[in-house]
């Protein structure tokens, strides 16, 4: 019967493990080895307990080799400890100093900011310093304006100092500060005088460190003044030489020509000189108002304006003198009264330009053209004076006479040359009265003069064709108005002379003067018109037979005086007026032979056409 081997449940694990260490060494199963087993086993254990009291052995040899280290370490760290105790109470009073120089050290740190502070904003930089004592001949440059605006920062900062207890020291900063501006103002004013110095060419470039330093002087008045002076004078001499320069020299290569070249030319000469002139100082109020672009302080316009009439005062001298030498030439009336005319135009446009503030160039420019007004109407004066010195009789033609002529084609160049000018308004209108004053009353009492011997036609006809001329010249032009009207009522004065003459030329040669006049003079006293001479039946009969031819042609009843008009308008204007007076005299006439009292037997057999018919046929 098999053996069966019970093991409880709860040592099958162990059991397992017993095996399989015993399956280690338990490589044989053999009567003998089973007999040797326990005795195996038990060496075993003997050997592994041996292995850990070996091992144990060694641990127990470290622990105690650590054990005396910590020995020595704690009795090292007791030694330290009792001397670090020694220590410490040996440097607690360096401890104590040593915090207190820290919390010294900090409060000098602290001065020592603010120190810096202080001196950054109320001290200068030892560059900013060479910048404004700089030497003599050194430049001013950008900087310098940097440097010199820090110390009117720092003088204007300062007096929050005066309002505390800091008064000295503000007063010495602002002192300082003071010193160092008067410095700094000092150098840059001799420098920009320097500049201003060499700005003697013609033409000059102002640079952007003279405007900034224009800007700088305006807080030092005398000095901007004299600074102003000073570039003045510079270019008042460099206007002057460009002025002689222009009018011996000309420009360079010659182009433009020298101005004196043209001295045969008045009217080119003046204007070439006055245009020179227009322009220079044009360009000087530019150079002005570029250096001055940056000053801020009220009265900069009449700076310049100022300014600008002290440079050009200096050639105020040779200008005179050769406006006089062609004023005094007298180039005659017309070129007289162009260059009065260019002169005003020029002190219009230049005090235009520089106010009146350039009183010399002005008054020079003014007093050349009074010059040559008075020159021009001396000249006037003394054609009218010849004029009636010498009164020519009127052409046979009875048009106008070649005075007449001479005098109205001088007077149309004076007043061509006055449209065409560019004066004012207002002052032309007022040369254009004089002149017209000077001319035309000389004139129409020369006219008056020379037809004064003729008879009452030839007169009229006369008087008409000169007013008529004196009338189509001034028609052209302006301001005339007022002449216009008094010359149309003059012509229309003589106009009706001629228009009675030739209505009384009509009637005598028809006939009809005789008894025309008749009819107007008779009363009702006298009796019947028939009655009167040469008013009877028959003899009013024969004048009408003549009045009949002249119905047929009226042309041929004209007086010879109205070929000699040289306006045909004014000719058919008398032809049809003295018409009418003709019609109006055969009305009254008619009227008083039809009328019963008159006793005219058979009236309608005399006068055999109404004045209806007669106007019919006239017109």
């Amino acid at each position: 019967m098999p053996r069966t081997c019970l093991i409880p449940p709860n040592h099958g694990e162990e059991m397992l493990e017993a095996l399989k260490a015993l399956s280690t060494f338990f490589v044989e199963n053999s009567l003998r080895t089973r007999r040797n087993l326990r005795g195996d086993i038990e060496r075993r254990s003997l050997a592994i307990n041996e292995e850990f009291v070996h091992i144990f052995k060694q641990v127990k040899e470290e622990l105690e080799s650590i054990n005396e280290d910590v020995q020595a370490m704690s009795s090292c760290c007791e030694d330290m400890s009792s001397r670090l105790k020694a220590a410490k109470e040996q440097t607690q009073d360096l401890i104590v100093k040593t915090t207190k120089l820290q919390a010294e050290n900090q409060r000098l740190e602290m001065k020592a900011q603010v120190a810096d502070t202080f001196i950054a904003k109320f001290q200068l930089t030892p560059d900013e310093m060479n910048l404004l004592r700089g030497t003599k001949d050194e430049p001013i440059t950008e900087d310098f304006f940097k440097a010199l605006g820090r110390v009117k920062q720092i003088h204007d900062d300062v007096k929050i100092l005066l309002r505390t207890n800091q008064q000295r020291a503000g007063l010495e900063i602002m002192e300082q500060m003071a010193l160092l501006q008067e410095t700094s103002y000092e150098r840059l004013y001799r420098w920009t005088q320097n500049e201003c110095r060499t700005l003697t060419q013609e033409s000059c470039d102002i640079s952007p460190v003279l405007a900034q330093a224009m800007e700088a002087l305006q807080d030092r008045p005398v000095l901007y003044k004299y600074t102003l002076d000073e570039f003045g004078t510079a270019r008042r001499s460099a206007v002057v030489r460009g002025f002689i320069d222009a009018l011996t020299r000309g420009g360079l290569g010659g182009t433009p020509r020298p101005i004196e070249m043209h001295s045969h030319d008045p009217l080119r000469y003046v204007g070439d000189m006055l245009a020179w002139l227009h322009q220079a100082t044009a360009s000087e109020k530019e150079h002005l108002e570029a250096m001055l672009k940056l000053v801020t302080i009220q009265g900069v316009e009449e700076n310049i304006q100022e300014v600008v009439g002290h440079i050009t005062e200096g050639v105020c001298r040779p200008l005179k003198v050769r406006i006089e030498q062609v004023i005094v030439a007298e180039p005659g009336a017309v070129l007289l009264y162009k260059i009065s005319n260019l002169l005003k135009f020029y002190h219009h446009t230049i005090s235009g330009i520089v106010g009146n503030s350039a009183a010399t160039l002005l008054t020079t420019i003014e007093e050349m053209h009074l010059l040559s007004k008075k020159i021009f109407f001396n000249s006037l004066s003394l054609h009218a004076s010849k004029l009636m010195d010498k009164v020519e009789l009127p052409p046979a033609d009875l048009g106008p006479s070649s005075a007449l002529n001479q005098t109205l084609n001088l007077l149309r160049e004076v007043l061509a040359s006055h449209d065409s000018s560019v004066v004012p308004l207002d002052a032309r209108q007022a040369d254009f009265v004089q002149v017209l004053s000077c001319v035309l009353d000389p004139l129409l009492q020369m006219c008056t003069m020379s037809a004064s011997n003729l008879g009452t036609a030839d007169m009229a006809t006369f008087m008409v064709n000169s007013l008529y001329m004196m009338k189509t010249t001034l028609a052209l032009f302006e301001f005339t108005d007022k002449r216009l009207e008094m010359l149309q009522f003059q012509i229309e004065a003589h106009l009706d002379t001629l228009i009675n003459e030739q209505a009384s030329y009509v009637l005598t040669r028809a006939g009809l003067s005789y008894i025309y006049n008749s009819v107007q003079q008779h009363k009702p006293e006298q009796g019947p018109l028939s009655n009167l001479p040469s008013m009877d039946s028959v003899s009013l009969k024969v004048a009408m037979a003549q009045f009949d031819r002249y119905l047929s042609a009226p042309d041929s009843l004209l007086m010879s005086q109205l070929n000699f008009l040289l306006s045909a308008t004014v000719k058919e204007q008398i032809i049809k007026q003295s018409t009418e007076l003709v019609c109006r005299a055969y009305s009254e006439l008619y009227a008083a032979v039809m009328d019963p009292s008159n006793e005219y037997k058979d009236p309608e057999t005399i006068l055999h056409r109404s004045p209806h018919q007669v106007q019919a046929l006239l017109s």
